[in-house]
């Protein structure tokens, strides 16, 4: 508990509130003692602490991957190359499709890796276990503003809490190992594993259903509604855990999203939104989030202020510049709004604090 508290209070967040929460907390029974390694705070590996875009070529036999779209995908086998230091480094890996909606409706299926530690061991791969490979759905370049926009969306997050995903770009050529032959080169990004995230806060990945305000740091849950607010997300459930994963420690969690490809933000012609939700586009915001007591959100919104110039920033710096113009320009007014929204008082209650799940 002690390292929960110490990084969200980095945040500028409460420690009376926090330790408030953790008073509630300690009805749930843990399922796991997690050991003092365990709970000691670690670095990201080695890939996931650098943002400068990888270039890999994968070679797999991709007609039999495109083609793998059940619920239980076998894995192939296959090889990711890259140059370092002048030298091609040729690694073994297995590769399976996962997901749900991109599976069966994208050009190529999204994908998990799987890599043998002893492979990788003197490798960019060092540390990684089967991470997920976040892939193209159409094969354009549309596609590919797609892939950088949801990317942005984990960059964001990584600014305002440790508790989120390190992802890392990459310029991928797919070849098929038949022939050899590259059938497309396009940006793809790798995301740091959740039992990574985990381990690197110094917490434990918890996989029970049906958490609950109670259940979760006050500050994290409302950091957790407030973004998914600002890029416009509603396909998540913290209680169902879809597109969530909770970080536990001394009984309270902290969420973390992911997928974020149905968001406002990257607003793709694919997106829809729920038919049970009172809104009509991914565009349009409606917060999803738990009620947090009031007295909670101002120290959120001022975290979401102190990081606007670095937001804006991310659009401007290398990876921004990839992509389009015109998105960037829609991004950043898109954005504007939010913050017209939490700067304003009467609208923030309006739209935040009198819309939140479970007012009585």
């Amino acid at each position: 508990m002690r390292s929960l508290l110490i990084l969200l209070a980095t945040l500028g967040l409460s420690t009376h509130a926090l330790a408030q929460a953790a008073q509630q907390g300690k009805k749930k029974a843990k399922s796991e003692i997690p050991t003092q390694e365990e709970l000691r705070p670690h670095d990201a590996a080695k890939l996931f602490r650098d943002e400068d875009p990888l270039t890999l070529t994968m070679s797999a036999n991709l007609g039999r991957l495109k083609h793998d779209r059940g619920q239980k995908p076998p894995w192939r086998e296959g090889r990711i190359r890259y140059v370092q230091d002048g030298n091609t480094v040729d690694v073994p890996v297995r590769v399976r499709t996962r997901g749900i909606w991109r599976l069966k409706q994208c050009e190529f299926p999204p994908l998990r890796l799987d890599f043998k530690k002893d492979s990788v061991k003197e490798t960019i791969f060092a540390k990684l276990d089967k991470p997920k490979l976040v892939t193209y759905c159409r094969n354009s370049n549309e596609g590919d503003q797609l892939i950088l926009a949801e990317l942005q969306l984990y960059r964001i997050y990584n600014l305002l809490t440790p508790y989120s995903h390190r992802v890392r770009l990459v310029k991928l050529a797919y070849a098929d190992s038949g022939n050899g032959k590259i059938e497309t080169t396009r940006y793809a990004f790798l995301e740091e594993e959740p039992a990574a995230v985990a381990h690197r806060v110094g917490g434990m990945l918890a996989k029970q259903q049906g958490a609950t305000v109670n259940d979760l740091v006050p500050s994290a849950g409302a950091i957790f509604g407030v973004f998914q607010y600002l890029i416009g997300n509603t396909d998540w459930s913290i209680a169902g855990l879809h597109n969530v994963e909770l970080i536990s420690s001394d009984s309270l969690y902290v969420p973390i999203p992911y997928d974020f490809d149905f968001s406002g933000a990257v607003n793709a012609r694919y997106a829809v939104v729920d038919p049970r939700l009172p809104i009509h586009s991914v565009r349009e915001r409606l917060y999803r989030g738990y009620c947090e007591s009031p007295d909670v959100f101002p120290a959120v919104f001022d975290l979401f202020r102190s990081k606007r110039d670095s937001i804006t920033a991310l659009y401007h710096d290398a990876i921004g510049r990839l992509l389009d113009a015109d998105r960037v320009k829609e991004t950043l007014a898109y954005f504007d709004d939010f913050y017209n929204t939490i700067n304003d008082p009467r609208e923030a209650k309006h739209q935040i604090l009198d819309r939140c799940l479970g007012r009585s």
